[in-house]
């Protein structure tokens, strides 16, 4: 009873082991992903620049637009400093 108890220990180690490489390539895997899409948002930005700088300038606008009503609106997570 205690070798099939030993086993089941070692086949749980192995799956473990294979659950930590899948996880090491997953996260790969996502930063590549990550690195081709914001090289992608930027080479798209540069060509738009490019060849309708007007455009180009009201996706700018709107963008900081949105990110300046983000910065208001958040919930503050720094606690309040009393003098």
């Amino acid at each position: 009873m205690e070798r099939l108890l030993q086993y089941m220990d070692d086949i749980d180690d192995v799956i473990g082991a294979f659950g930590l490489v899948y996880e090491r390539l997953r996260r790969i895997l996502m930063t590549i992903l990550t690195l081709l899409i914001f090289g992608a948002s930027v080479s798209s930005g540069v060509l738009l620049a490019v060849w309708h700088p007007p455009i180009a300038l009201a996706t700018c606008v709107l963008l900081l637009v949105a990110l300046l009503y983000r910065a208001v609106t958040a919930p503050c997570t720094e606690p309040l400093q009393q003098i």
